[in-house]
């Protein structure tokens, strides 16, 4: 059975406090409405938010409009955008960690979270005593730590990827010999966290990812504008590419479908390679 979890008292930093329960906001910070991301209907309507009209005045900008008849309709622009800000969370970066914690309840270990957390999770702390848990001199990881970067390792050979499974071996140690709790996802709509807490209010820190369109970075809101452009340029493509020409009195107008598709494969080949290159951040591994 899975329970709606209480706000601890750190709260959730992307969503107006709105109750008690973690599930009560449904409201999260900025104009990104990240259940509705790929999933509109064209029968719904088509409505742009301010964050979105910006996106579409800019596409609309590069590709002509008003001087040259640009023929998307707003639902294909809209498509675009969702495209463009949803492979922006796929690699979100570091500045858009969020935070939220909850309180536990006795006897349970499963929670239901709402999908904005759960889609975009990094990590669950359980059980915080472990945060104080420090290296010390005489320990078995300490031992570790300094036998890897002794004989020159640190300036030779140095093994990135042997160090990152040692880490991992060590955290695996840790979570079967220590204290610290595990987490499994269920359903995409449940925490489920273990061991099952045996007392009321241990406190759970969940971290993930959430795009704020009132903080985006410009260079990030510029990245989207772009990826968004390379999309609509490919279905504008796809649209002119029905015909290599259009009738006119001065003998024809020769329309370039097939130029704007392959332009909007290079675009979002090149844009998808600067994305992991600059903006998403590299593996992370830690020490405890």
């Amino acid at each position: 059975m899975a329970i709606r979890p209480k706000l601890a008292s750190y709260g959730n930093s992307f969503a107006p406090y709105a109750g008690e329960n973690i599930n009560d906001a449904t409201q999260t910070n900025g104009e990104i409405d990240i259940d509705k991301l790929n999933a509109t209907n064209i029968v719904d309507g088509v409505e742009f938010t301010h964050f979105e009209e910006v996106i579409r005045d800019f596409i609309l900008a590069r590709l002509g409009h008003p001087v040259v008849r640009v023929e998307l309709t707003p639902f294909q622009l809209k498509t675009c955008i969702h495209e463009a800000i949803g492979t922006m969370y796929n690699h979100a970066p570091l500045f858009s960690t969020q935070f939220v914690t909850f309180q536990t309840t006795s006897g349970y270990a499963l929670y239901e979270l709402p999908s904005y957390i759960l889609n975009n999770l990094e990590y669950v702390v359980y059980k915080k005593t472990l945060l104080s848990i420090q290296q010390e001199a005489g320990t078995l990881e300490f031992d570790f730590f300094i036998k890897y970067f002794q004989d020159n390792y640190l300036f030779q050979n140095f093994g990135v990827g042997e160090f990152y499974l040692l880490q991992q071996n060590l955290e695996m140690m840790r979570k079967i010999l220590g204290q610290e709790g595990s987490f499994d996802v269920i359903d995409n709509k449940y925490l489920q966290i273990s061991p099952k807490p045996v007392t009321d209010n241990q406190t759970v820190i969940v971290i993930y990812r959430g795009l704020n369109s009132d903080t985006l970075h410009p260079a990030y809101r510029n990245w989207i504008q772009n990826y968004a452009l390379a999309c609509a340029k490919g279905t504008l493509g796809q649209i002119r590419g029905k015909y290599q020409t259009v009738p006119s009195p001065g003998g024809g107008a020769k329309l370039n479908g097939d130029a704007l598709v392959k332009e909007s494969q290079d675009e979002k080949e090149n844009l998808l390679k600067r994305l992991i290159d600059e903006f998403e951040e590299p593996a992370r591994f830690s020490t405890y």
